[in-house]
Parts: structure tokens; C-alpha cells; sequence
């Protein structure tokens, strides 16, 4: 194949800058300091606070007695029939509490979805949810409502360190990894905020304290 004397002396100059590697032009903007600043007040406060000015539903629970005891209280609220939970170890630990006010179905039937999640990033009162969890891919997106259980150990400030976490839990990392912040929200339409159209209308964390694991 003839190559172009032009074309041949650009192929040539890049070959001789591969041969040289090039220093940085700012080695302090590389990502090696923190864009954020840790905010001062403790990881609950800071979660509560953001996961609220997204419009999602904030509820803190001393054990999993004040947890059932909340679900109860809006299922009977919205007259809700039907819940999605997939995953043994709530189920077990409703099911001790005297959670018995609904019945359990399909995702695609169902009025809420009772799910755990992996993390919650407080800076951005996010969930963080994998396909790691026996709730899968889908819980997040296709329920109408969204109840997410968490605990206080399971708070990170940002994004980063739920990710550094998450890279020392899973080897490798699992398949999918969502991050979701309050419910579905878009403004496509004519720039008009419409709640619930890609996903959940509500999404509800209620956080309890990380000893209550223990209690059942």
C-alpha cells in the first residue's frame, strides 16, 4: 500500500512522541485531592438533608419494630394491596416484627417495593444499589414506590468512597451498579418537572440505627 509523503511524516512524528512520554502539564488536577469538602456535620444529617431537597421520603428508625411499624402506617395510608420483596433476610425480618398488613407478589403487580441497598452517599443523598442483591436489576426503576431499608454503617460521604468500597467488596464488581437519588424526575417535556415517569413516583429510605442488626 503507498502511503502519502504527507500521511508519512505524520506517522512518522507520532511514533517519535510514543518513543518520549510527555510530563503532566498540571499534576495537581489529576483527581489525586478531593473535589468536595468533607462536610462537618455527621453522615446521617448530611444524607437527610440532601435525599430531602430531592423530593425523596426520610425516616429514621432506632430498631426494626419503629421500621414496621412506619410501613404499616403508609400502607394503610395509601391502601396499598400488593408489595415486591425479593430478598430472605427482610422478608424474615418483617415477617418478626408483625409485618403481615399486605401481601407479597410480582414485580410487575405489585404497589411498592421493599428493597436493602449496598451504600448510601450522603453527599448526594444517594442509593446505591447492585445487581449483586437478590432484589437484581430491575427493583429501582420498575416499582411505583420504593422502600429502601439501610443501616447507619452502611454510610459513605461520596460517591468515591462507595466506590472504593464497593471494589473491595466484589471481586470483580458486579454486572451493574446504580445510583438512585430520590425518585424519577424529568423536564423534557416543554421544561415542565414531571415526578415518576422513568421510575418511581416515591422512594422512601428508612435508615436504623446498625445495632438493631442484631436484635433479630
Amino acid at each position: 500500500m503507498n502511503i502519502s509523503p504527507s500521511k508519512e511524516n505524520i506517522l512518522k512524528r507520532i511514533r517519535q512522541a510514543l518513543r518520549h512520554s510527555t510530563p503532566l502539564p498540571f499534576p495537581n488536577s489529576e483527581g489525586n485531592a478531593p473535589v468536595f469538602q468533607t462536610s462537618r456535620q455527621e453522615l446521617e444529617v448530611e444524607f437527610a438533608e440532601q435525599f430531602t431537597k430531592l423530593q425523596g421520603r426520610f425516616i429514621f428508625c432506632i430498631d426494626h419494630r419503629e421500621v414496621v411499624a412506619y410501613i404499616d402506617e403508609i400502607v394503610k395510608k395509601h391502601s396499598w394491596q400488593k408489595a415486591y420483596c425479593r430478598e430472605e433476610r427482610l422478608r424474615s425480618m418483617l415477617k418478626q416484627n408483625g409485618f403481615s398488613a399486605i401481601e407479597y407478589a410480582q414485580l410487575d403487580s405489585c404497589d411498592l417495593a421493599i428493597t436493602s441497598c449496598e451504600l448510601l452517599v450522603a453527599r448526594t443523598g444517594s442509593i446505591i444499589m447492585t445487581s449483586a442483591q437478590q432484589s437484581g436489576r430491575t427493583t429501582s426503576v420498575y416499582a411505583p414506590v420504593h422502600i429502601c431499608i439501610a443501616y447507619t454503617d452502611q454510610l459513605v460521604y461520596d460517591l468515591k468512597d462507595g466506590l472504593q468500597l464497593l471494589n473491595e467488596r466484589f471481586k470483580p464488581l458486579p454486572s451493574f451498579i446504580t445510583f438512585a437519588s430520590g425518585p424519577s424526575r424529568t423536564a423534557d417535556i416543554e421544561k415542565t418537572l414531571v415526578v415518576g415517569v422513568h421510575g418511581p413516583a416515591e422512594v422512601f429510605v428508612l435508615l436504623v440505627e446498625a445495632s438493631a442488626r442484631l436484635q433479630d
